[in-house]
């Protein structure tokens, strides 16, 4: 993961939200080990989005599973998710619109979006990594 891919997603998910009409998104992409690469936040958000949208990104790659398999693991284990949110810092959210991103196999980052539905934020992160030619987790 570097900047310049991280600003395609990006790019990539906003323009894919506005051509469906989805409201407006906050979205992160970390690299493979956790860390912030890139966060842009649309106009007309709230002030938590960012946090929302890293903890999605982050509990993706902490976990090793979109984060659309973190919500089903929530609702059969509360307290396994609830314990590994307290070993990842608070910084795991169990809803989907948290994308891991892999090229030939191998994990190169995630994607994290907030602002419309998880379904829909999921959709987004998922049309912008594969506009990229890679391959989306969701879970």
């Amino acid at each position: 993961m570097n900047l310049n891919l991280a600003n395609d997603l990006i790019a990539t998910a906003l323009d894919y939200r506005r051509a469906h009409g989805l409201k407006p998104l906050t979205i992160a992409v970390i690299d493979a080990g956790g860390h912030l690469v890139a966060l842009q936040r649309e106009d007309g958000t709230s002030n938590l989005r960012a946090a929302i949208a890293q903890g999605k990104a982050k509990g993706a790659v902490a976990m090793g599973l979109g984060s659309r398999a973190l919500f089903i693991r929530a609702q059969e284990q509360p307290y396994f998710i609830d314990a590994m949110n307290a070993l990842n810092c608070g910084a795991l959210v169990p809803v989907p619109g948290g994308v891991l991103i892999k090229r030939d196999g191998a994990l190169i980052g995630a994607i994290g979006i907030t602002g419309d539905s998880s379904d829909n934020d999921e959709t987004c992160a998922v049309a912008a990594i594969e506009a990229q030619g890679l391959t989306a987790e969701t879970g």
